[in-house]
Protein backbone atom coordinates (compact mmCIF):
# COMPACT_ATOMS: atom_id res chain seq x y z
CA UNK A 1 0.00 0.00 0.00
CA UNK A 2 2.66 2.81 1.13
CA UNK A 3 6.16 2.65 0.53
CA UNK A 4 9.43 4.18 0.89
CA UNK A 5 12.44 4.21 -1.03
CA UNK A 6 15.70 5.75 -0.01
CA UNK A 7 13.25 8.18 1.61
CA UNK A 8 14.96 11.69 3.53
CA UNK A 9 13.56 14.74 4.98
CA UNK A 10 16.31 17.40 6.83
CA UNK A 11 15.12 21.03 7.77
CA UNK A 12 18.30 23.00 6.75
CA UNK A 13 21.55 20.74 8.20
CA UNK A 14 18.80 18.79 10.44
CA UNK A 15 18.27 15.01 9.45
CA UNK A 16 14.36 14.37 10.91
CA UNK A 17 13.62 11.43 8.77
CA UNK A 18 15.60 8.18 7.31
CA UNK A 19 14.05 5.56 5.93
CA UNK A 20 15.45 3.61 3.30
CA UNK A 21 13.16 0.81 2.33
CA UNK A 22 10.14 0.17 4.01
CA UNK A 23 6.70 -1.03 2.77
CA UNK A 24 3.59 -0.90 4.99
CA UNK A 25 0.85 -2.87 4.33
CA UNK A 26 -3.28 -1.91 3.66
CA UNK A 27 -4.37 -1.29 7.11
CA UNK A 28 -5.72 1.20 9.60
CA UNK A 29 -2.16 2.65 11.99
CA UNK A 30 -1.72 4.56 14.79
CA UNK A 31 1.42 6.53 14.31
CA UNK A 32 3.33 7.65 17.42
CA UNK A 33 6.19 9.76 18.36
CA UNK A 34 7.01 12.45 20.66
CA UNK A 35 6.86 15.55 20.43
CA UNK A 36 8.88 16.96 17.38
CA UNK A 37 9.99 13.55 16.52
CA UNK A 38 8.39 13.91 12.90
CA UNK A 39 5.25 13.06 12.93
CA UNK A 40 3.10 15.72 11.17
CA UNK A 41 6.55 15.90 8.91
CA UNK A 42 6.26 12.18 7.52
CA UNK A 43 2.23 12.80 7.06
CA UNK A 44 2.93 16.28 5.29
CA UNK A 45 5.67 14.45 3.35
CA UNK A 46 3.32 11.49 1.97
CA UNK A 47 0.69 13.74 1.55
CA UNK A 48 2.74 15.60 -1.39
CA UNK A 49 2.78 19.30 0.52
CA UNK A 50 6.83 18.32 1.42
CA UNK A 51 10.14 18.50 -0.69
CA UNK A 52 12.43 15.17 0.31
CA UNK A 53 14.97 13.17 -1.06
CA UNK A 54 14.06 9.75 -2.25
CA UNK A 55 10.05 8.49 -3.06
CA UNK A 56 7.34 7.60 -1.31
CA UNK A 57 4.63 4.83 -3.58
CA UNK A 58 1.23 4.56 -2.45
CA UNK A 59 -1.02 1.73 -4.37
CA UNK A 60 1.75 1.27 -7.09
CA UNK A 61 1.70 5.61 -8.08
CA UNK A 62 4.76 7.31 -7.66
CA UNK A 63 4.31 10.67 -5.95
CA UNK A 64 7.21 12.61 -8.26
CA UNK A 65 6.51 10.99 -11.46
CA UNK A 66 2.55 10.89 -11.40
CA UNK A 67 1.84 13.83 -8.76
CA UNK A 68 -1.61 14.15 -9.85
CA UNK A 69 -3.02 10.70 -10.06
CA UNK A 70 -1.10 10.62 -6.36
CA UNK A 71 -2.66 13.29 -4.87
CA UNK A 72 -6.02 11.63 -5.77
CA UNK A 73 -5.27 8.47 -4.24
CA UNK A 74 -4.03 10.15 -0.70
CA UNK A 75 -5.78 12.55 1.05
CA UNK A 76 -4.62 14.56 3.87
CA UNK A 77 -6.39 16.24 7.48
CA UNK A 78 -4.33 18.39 8.87
CA UNK A 79 -3.93 19.00 13.00
CA UNK A 80 -4.36 22.41 12.53
CA UNK A 81 -6.58 23.06 9.45
CA UNK A 82 -6.05 26.43 7.49
CA UNK A 83 -8.07 27.81 4.68
CA UNK A 84 -8.89 30.74 2.65
CA UNK A 85 -11.01 32.47 5.50
CA UNK A 86 -12.81 34.73 2.01
CA UNK A 87 -14.49 31.56 1.17
CA UNK A 88 -16.82 29.61 2.64
CA UNK A 89 -16.96 26.14 3.26
CA UNK A 90 -19.53 25.09 0.55
CA UNK A 91 -17.05 26.25 -1.67
CA UNK A 92 -13.94 24.41 -0.46
CA UNK A 93 -15.78 21.39 -0.39
CA UNK A 94 -17.21 21.92 -4.14
CA UNK A 95 -13.32 22.63 -5.06
CA UNK A 96 -11.56 19.89 -3.32
CA UNK A 97 -14.27 16.92 -4.41
CA UNK A 98 -13.59 18.73 -8.06
CA UNK A 99 -9.84 18.03 -7.31
CA UNK A 100 -10.38 14.51 -6.02
CA UNK A 101 -12.85 13.49 -8.58
CA UNK A 102 -15.70 12.95 -6.24
CA UNK A 103 -18.79 11.81 -7.30
CA UNK A 104 -21.98 13.89 -7.36
CA UNK A 105 -23.51 15.02 -4.16
CA UNK A 106 -20.95 12.33 -2.22
CA UNK A 107 -20.38 15.17 0.31
CA UNK A 108 -24.03 15.27 1.80
CA UNK A 109 -24.03 12.04 3.53
CA UNK A 110 -20.68 13.28 5.63
CA UNK A 111 -21.83 16.81 6.10
CA UNK A 112 -24.96 15.54 7.61
CA UNK A 113 -23.52 13.36 9.87
CA UNK A 114 -21.43 15.74 10.91
CA UNK A 115 -23.75 18.20 11.74
CA UNK A 116 -22.82 21.15 9.28
CA UNK A 117 -25.34 21.95 7.19
CA UNK A 118 -25.97 25.53 9.34
CA UNK A 119 -22.71 26.99 8.89
CA UNK A 120 -21.32 25.90 5.48
CA UNK A 121 -22.64 29.61 3.75
CA UNK A 122 -20.39 31.04 5.93
CA UNK A 123 -16.97 32.82 5.53
CA UNK A 124 -14.69 30.33 6.89
CA UNK A 125 -13.28 32.46 8.76
CA UNK A 126 -15.60 32.53 11.16
CA UNK A 127 -15.39 29.15 11.95
CA UNK A 128 -14.25 27.92 15.14
CA UNK A 129 -11.48 25.80 15.71
CA UNK A 130 -13.84 22.52 15.90
CA UNK A 131 -15.38 23.75 12.69
CA UNK A 132 -12.85 24.06 11.12
CA UNK A 133 -11.68 20.76 12.22
CA UNK A 134 -14.64 18.81 10.92
CA UNK A 135 -14.57 20.74 7.39
CA UNK A 136 -11.03 19.14 6.96
CA UNK A 137 -12.09 15.55 7.88
CA UNK A 138 -15.12 15.95 5.75
CA UNK A 139 -12.50 16.90 3.27
CA UNK A 140 -10.39 13.83 3.33
CA UNK A 141 -12.80 11.49 2.90
CA UNK A 142 -14.15 13.21 -0.54
CA UNK A 143 -12.98 11.48 -3.93
CA UNK A 144 -11.99 8.04 -3.83
CA UNK A 145 -8.86 7.46 -1.71
CA UNK A 146 -6.60 4.49 -1.09
CA UNK A 147 -4.59 6.56 2.06
CA UNK A 148 -6.30 9.21 4.29
CA UNK A 149 -3.91 10.80 6.37
CA UNK A 150 -5.34 12.06 9.83
CA UNK A 151 -3.23 14.71 12.13
CA UNK A 152 -4.15 14.75 15.34
CA UNK A 153 -8.04 14.08 14.40
CA UNK A 154 -9.20 13.73 18.26
CA UNK A 155 -7.93 17.17 19.19
CA UNK A 156 -10.71 19.70 19.66
CA UNK A 157 -13.20 17.53 17.94
CA UNK A 158 -16.54 16.26 20.47
CA UNK A 159 -17.73 13.13 21.52
CA UNK A 160 -20.19 12.81 18.98
CA UNK A 161 -17.92 13.73 16.26
CA UNK A 162 -15.82 11.30 17.45
CA UNK A 163 -18.04 8.56 17.30
CA UNK A 164 -18.63 9.54 13.90
CA UNK A 165 -15.36 9.91 12.65
CA UNK A 166 -14.68 5.92 14.04
CA UNK A 167 -17.30 4.68 12.28
CA UNK A 168 -16.56 6.57 9.01
CA UNK A 169 -12.82 4.74 9.47
CA UNK A 170 -14.40 1.36 10.25
CA UNK A 171 -16.53 1.34 7.32
CA UNK A 172 -14.14 3.14 4.38
CA UNK A 173 -11.53 0.45 5.30
CA UNK A 174 -13.95 -2.36 5.23
CA UNK A 175 -15.75 -1.46 2.03
CA UNK A 176 -13.48 0.17 0.46
CA UNK A 177 -9.77 -1.11 1.65
CA UNK A 178 -8.75 2.33 2.13
CA UNK A 179 -5.92 2.26 4.05
CA UNK A 180 -5.40 5.22 7.56
CA UNK A 181 -3.02 6.66 9.34
CA UNK A 182 -4.14 8.48 12.71
CA UNK A 183 -0.75 10.40 14.15
CA UNK A 184 -2.03 11.18 17.87
CA UNK A 185 -0.86 12.06 21.56
CA UNK A 186 -4.09 10.91 22.60
CA UNK A 187 -4.72 7.40 23.23
CA UNK A 188 -7.21 5.61 19.86
CA UNK A 189 -9.93 3.54 20.56
CA UNK A 190 -7.99 0.42 19.27
CA UNK A 191 -11.18 -1.30 20.75
CA UNK A 192 -13.59 0.17 18.36
CA UNK A 193 -10.60 0.64 15.38
CA UNK A 194 -10.16 -3.51 15.72
CA UNK A 195 -6.97 -4.49 14.03
CA UNK A 196 -4.83 -1.13 14.63
CA UNK A 197 -1.37 -1.33 14.25
CA UNK A 198 1.14 0.90 15.99
CA UNK A 199 3.82 2.68 14.13
CA UNK A 200 6.25 4.47 15.94
CA UNK A 201 9.39 7.31 15.09
CA UNK A 202 12.23 5.98 16.99
CA UNK A 203 15.37 8.24 16.15
CA UNK A 204 15.05 8.97 12.37
CA UNK A 205 13.39 6.05 11.57
CA UNK A 206 10.03 3.59 11.73
CA UNK A 207 9.10 1.15 13.64
CA UNK A 208 6.13 -1.02 12.88
CA UNK A 209 4.55 -3.11 15.75
CA UNK A 210 3.05 -6.33 15.28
Amino acid sequence: MLQFNNFHKSYGYNPVLDIEDLAIDSGIYWLKGRNGSGKSTLLKSIGGFLFFKGEIIVDNTSLKKQGVLYRRKVNFADAEPAFPEFLTGWEMIKMFKQAKGGPIDQEQYFIEKMNMEGYLGNALGTYSSGMLKKLSIVLAFLGSPKLILLDEPLVTIDVESLKVLYEWVITKHTEDNTSFILSSHQPVDTATLLGTREISIVGNNLKLEF
